[in-house]
C-alpha cells in the first residue's frame, strides 16, 4: 500500500534518521544511534511535493535500511522501536 512521502520522511526522522547532503538531487537520510554513532543504514527520497511512495520503492528503502518491508513499515508506524531497530542493525553488522 503506497505511503505519503511526507509521512515516510517524518517517520524516519522520529526513529533517528537525520537528513544529510542538503541541496542534493534527493533527500538523503542516515541513521544515528542513541549514542550518536553513525550507522551504515541510509536511504533517500526524491524531491517534490504531494506524491506517494509506491510499494516497490518502499521495499527498496527497507533494504537500504537493513529491514524487510514489513519491518520498515513497522518502524515508520512505531510498533518497531528504535531500540529494536538498533538490535537488528547490530545483528546484521551495520552499526
Amino acid at each position: 500500500m503506497p505511503r505519503d512521502k511526507s509521512d515516510v520522511e517524518s517517520g524516519l526522522c522520529r526513529k533517528g534518521f537525520e537528513p544529510a547532503k542538503p541541496g542534493a538531487d534527493h533527500r538523503y537520510y542516515i541513521y544515528r544511534t542513541h549514542a550518536g554513532q553513525k550507522s551504515r543504514a541510509r536511504t533517500h527520497t526524491s524531491h517534490g511535493k504531494g506524491f506517494d511512495i509506491d510499494d516497490h520503492l518502499l521495499a527498496q528503502m527497507a533494504r537500504q535500511c537493513g529491514l524487510t518491508k514489513k519491518q520498515f513499515l513497522d518502524l515508520l508506524d512505531c510498533p518497531l522501536s528504535r531500540e529494536d531497530y538498533e538490535r537488528i542493525l547490530a545483528a546484521a553488522g551495520r552499526l
